[in-house]
């Protein structure tokens, strides 16, 4: 099917206005963690179950999900999922204690990792030929673009007007979002019938699962530096406190330009692009645990970490290749993926600090995770040298 160049310029737009929500949503409950805390009468590490709950809703939903939205045209399931996120984002404003928002956060999370891989594959089928990386990396472009301009909004909002308006306004985003993606994207086109043991066939694939443990490892690196980042700088950097968002802000536009580049090298080879970004991860790291104690040169090594961000799209476009006719499932286990990134890096950064090496060994970590997901990398890459045939492409498949 051909699109008309508006037609996937709109579609685009419309799916990375609700990935802006997703990042929003995500990172800013970080931000705001200490207002609904205040807010629902209980302690700060109690109201962190809130954040917690977000990412084990990410890794059940992305799968599950997108399983049984198979069975949907991609079109109706997009707007389906982003209609439920919208409802999910509501139900916490209108949380009355720490189980409802609980709840609320799990529910928010379960859409996340279908609508971005579905919108992912969408956003690629509709680009031509050469094209399809930068098509993933316009939709992604939302996530990078929310730690750029949303979450300091949205936190400046929570702190003005409460916690409650900044998912009240994630959920007329997601509003935004769906009846943008009901008006501009074109209908499917007819494909064989759905089928779920061809969407469970990604389960049996060694190179889909090795490339998921290049993100799962590799990506780790990135949230052990940033989950600690604000309070190392402050901790040992003594940075005042105004310099804390627009540090936070430099990662995000750093990502924003991470992933144009990202997509550039997917275009050039899926697993080359991963490797350059992963070998860049772990130089950023290193440098970050240099320089520990001088904010000024903390926050600008971050703003580099920041530009290795884009690793989802050289892995997503790999696993276009290697996932079969289980290209829904491959593409929302990714973003699972990344979310036990976020769970893995900060958790062994953490016992890294419980053990007393002080606030470098957060960059000392993330270098290990980089190169765990280097050496997974070259796992995936021998796997797939046997197969490959020689009329193939080297630089797109491998």
């Amino acid at each position: 099917m051909v699109y008309t160049e508006r037609q996937a310029r709109l579609t685009i737009l419309s799916l990375a206005l609700g990935a802006f929500g997703i990042g929003v949503t995500e990172f800013a409950a970080m931000g705001l963690l200490p207002y609904y805390a205040v807010d629902l009468g209980v302690s700060e590490p109690q109201a962190g179950h809130a954040v917690s709950a977000y990412a084990i809703g990410v890794v059940v939903g992305a799968p599950v999900l997108a399983v049984l939205g198979s069975f949907l045209p991609r079109k109706l399931l997009l707007v389906l999922l982003m209609a439920f996120f919208m409802l999910a984002n509501l139900l916490t404003a209108c949380s009355t204690g720490l189980d409802t928002l609980v709840i609320a956060r799990v529910l928010a999370g379960l859409p996340h990792g279908a609508f971005l891989g579905i919108g992912m594959l969408f956003a690629a089928e509709m680009s031509p030929e050469g094209r399809k990386a930068a098509g993933v990396a316009q939709v992604l472009m939302g996530l990078t673009v929310a730690n750029v301009i949303g979450v300091p909004l949205a936190g400046a909002v929570g702190q003005a007007f409460g916690w409650r308006w900044c998912f009240v306004i994630v959920a007329v985003i997601a509003a935004g979002s769906a009846a943008m993606i009901a008006r501009v994207a074109p209908q499917p086109q007819d494909g064989p019938a759905p089928s779920l043991l061809r969407e469970l066939s990604a389960l049996t694939n060694r190179a889909v699962w090795l490339t998921l443990l290049v993100g799962a490892i590799g990506f780790g690196a990135v949230f052990a530096v940033y989950s600690y980042f604000s309070a190392a700088m402050i901790a040992v950097g003594g940075a005042p406190e105004w310099a804390i968002p627009l540090a936070l802000s430099g990662f995000g536009i750093g990502a924003t330009a991470g992933n144009y580049y990202a997509g550039r090298l997917a275009g050039w080879s899926h697993l080359g692009g991963a490797l350059v970004l992963l070998l860049g991860m772990a130089a950023a790291s290193l440098l970050y645990a240099a320089v520990m104690g001088n904010w000024i040169a903390m926050a600008l090594v971050v703003a580099v970490l920041g530009l290795t961000a884009g690793l989802v799209i050289p892995l997503q476009m790999r696993l276009m290749d290697v996932a079969g006719e289980g290209q829904t499932l491959a593409a929302a286990l990714n973003h699972a993926a990344f979310n036990a990134a976020n769970a893995l890096g900060p958790w062994l950064a953490g016992i890294g600090l419980a053990a007393g090496y002080g606030w470098s060994v957060t960059g000392h970590v993330a270098a290990a995770l980089a190169l765990g997901g280097i050496a997974v990398l070259g796992l995936a890459w021998l796997d797939a040298r046997p197969g490959r045939r020689a009329s193939a492409v080297p630089a797109q498949g491998c």
